[in-house]
């Protein structure tokens, strides 16, 4: 018995051990405050984990280093509308018959693909009458929904997706425990996903496009672009796409999107939360290792976008309030200058101390200025924005702004300013990171934006050895007159031309149907979470600091931060002008 019992336990340890050896191997960084594990799959999967135990729930992000930036020139809008069909279903969820379905998804597919050719407004109608006819056949076999209901089953929160110019990024927030079933899921939905629903998705978009003209912040930044990036994607076509490709859309296009960029060498799943990372490793390999990489993934290549010499003025109208925008153009956003470009956007707004601050929204020399980096794949964008008193024009704004230019210039400011707002820096950072979103947003736009993960971890140290006199060179070089400036006026814009919708008949709902696999996701079981309760016996330290102050502490094992709270027995009751103190005394200062 002995003997068979050792024998056992060898071979448990030996195969113990060749599982964990399976492991892929992952890299960190020295330094590292979130801890970050980063793999790469045999399949050039991208997989970053920060482990994260504030609470038993796991954020995760799926991204596709793809967005409008890389839509064919004549179908803009793809990605974005792909975005949307990605919560259509699969070949296993979204319908009760596939192979019934299928037929009809691709007759579909084809009168589409006609449909775009034709002209003439009444054929079009018609034409689209019998889109509308034969997608009514299909839709029997549509169960709408599933994704959202598989989603709901295990306590998903926040289910999304966006597209911007560089990606296309897939969003949930789940509990801890339900890690391999989101994973089933998700693998599923990336390799199998199915275009059905088509054509009422689009009225969808339509209605996103159509909301997005009379948004004049959208206008803006539309504005902004095409006069910075004048040959670049960026610049020359917009996320939401073209009312004329919107209304001849190529389920066939998309097809060819997807499968070009909804590969695993393309894609990087970014999670942070509550988990033991070699699990979590496990599941992703189970799901997603046997998935096929493309061979090669060919990305539209652009030529260099010139600096411009001379300041441009462009400007919209709208409803909204008047305001003015003005935009630099900066390498990309992996670059070095990203450093130089944060720090400058502080000095010049941080919602306290910043030259914009002191000098014009403290004094109401203007309603709000502030300063933001927007940084891209290939450029980044220094935007400066401002809102005028009333009766001020917006002129007299732009040169408010361009005279605290001039001052970051001429280094007209303290240099403890810089060493401040690293240190303001360095401690939004630690904070934002006790969230798993703000983790994952961190991970995920270095994957996005091609940075190497070490080069955000020693960001703060090399933003230490910044000078006042790097400050005044690179705002004395890089802002110059070329810069573009948007002119938002209040008015009617009679350029707006909505998108009319096609008669569409709704398609039934199909609530009596559900999959296979939905019915399997929802009676999978797992083992529940225990719920973890404060003890203020065991959870807290106390301790005296006289006979009237008691002090009860945690000890912060996270980060050098701390928060103190001062809590006195006595309210607004005793005094009533201690709520007027209260808020006072956020204004106080120290000497």
């Amino acid at each position: 018995m002995k003997q068979k019992f050792f024998s056992a336990a060898i071979a448990l340890l030996l195969s113990t051990g060749f599982a964990m050896a399976q492991l892929p191997r992952y890299t960190t960084v020295p330094g590292d405050p979130m801890k970050t594990r980063i793999y790469t799959l045999s399949n050039g999967l991208k997989v970053y984990l920060s482990v994260n135990k504030e609470k038993p729930r796991v954020q995760t992000y799926i991204a596709v280093n793809t967005g409008s930036r890389n839509d064919p020139a004549e179908t803009t809008g793809l990605a974005h509308y792909l975005e949307h069909l990605m919560f259509k279903g699969t070949n296993h969820f979204g319908t009760s018959n596939l192979q019934a379905e299928k037929p009809l998804l691709d007759s579909i597919e084809s009168r589409f693909e006609q449909y775009r050719h034709i002209t003439n407004p009444a054929a079009r109608k018609q034409w689209y009458h019998k889109i509308d006819s034969l997608s009514q056949l299909a839709a029997k076999y549509n169960i709408p929904n599933e994704y959202d209901k598989m989603m709901a089953s295990i306590g998903s929160e926040g289910s999304n997706a966006y597209t911007s110019e560089d990606q296309t990024c897939y969003v949930e927030d789940i509990p801890g425990n339900e890690i391999a079933t989101w994973a089933r899921i998700q693998a599923d939905r990336f390799r199998n996903m199915v275009i059905r629903g088509f054509h009422t998705e689009l009225e969808a978009v339509y209605e996103e496009y159509n909301i997005g003209l009379s948004r004049d912040e959208d206008k803006e930044y539309v504005a902004m672009n095409k006069k910075l990036f004048p040959n670049h994607p960026y610049g020359t076509q917009t996320t939401i796409g073209t009312q004329e490709h919107l209304k001849n859309p190529s389920i066939t296009n998309i097809k060819n999107y997807f499968h070009k960029y909804y590969v695993p060498n393309n894609i990087a799943i970014v999670m942070a939360g509550d988990f033991d990372p070699d699990k979590v490793i496990a599941i992703i390999e189970k799901y997603f290792g046997d998935w096929q990489p493309a061979p090669r993934i060919d990305r539209p290549e652009y030529a260099p976008v010139p600096d411009l010499t001379h300041h441009t003025d462009t400007t919209v109208v709208g409803q909204e309030a008047e305001n003015i925008m003005m935009a630099w153009k900066f390498d990309k956003g992996a670059s070095m200058q990203a450093d130089t470009l944060d720090v400058i956007s502080d000095i010049l707004s941080n919602r306290k101390a910043g030259l914009f601050d002191v000098d014009l929204n403290t004094p109401q020399k203007v309603m709000q200025a502030s300063a933001v980096v927007y940084p891209m794949h290939d450029y980044s964008i220094l935007i400066l924005s401002a809102i005028p008193n009333e009766g001020q024009s917006l002129e007299s704004v732009r040169d408010l702004l361009l005279g605290e230019i001039e001052k970051l210039k001429k280094g007209e400011f303290n240099e403890s300013l810089i060493k401040a707002v690293i240190a303001n820096k360095r401690r939004d950072f630690l904070q934002k990171i006790d969230m798993n979103r703000a983790r994952v947003e961190l991970m995920k736009d270095a994957f996005i934006l091609g940075k190497d993960w070490k080069q955000e971890v020693e960001k703060f140290e090399r933003m230490d050895n910044i000078t006042k006199t790097q400050i005044t060179n690179f705002a004395n070089r890089y802002l110059n007159d070329g810069y573009v400036c948007v002119f938002k006026r209040m008015g009617e814009d009679t350029t707006i031309h909505k998108i009319d919708k096609p008669a569409i008949t709704p398609i039934p709902a199909n609530a009596d149907k559900q999959s296979d696999f939905l019915k399997e996701v929802v009676n999978t079981k797992v083992e529940p979470i225990q719920p973890r309760f404060l003890n203020f016996n065991t959870d807290l330290a106390k301790a005296a600091i006289n006979k009237q102050t008691k002090l009860l502490y945690k000890h912060n094992e996270s980060n050098d931060l701390f928060r103190l709270e001062l809590d006195f027995p006595v309210g607004s009751e005793a005094n009533k002008k201690l709520t007027y103190a209260a808020d006072l005394f956020n204004y106080a200062g120290i000497k």
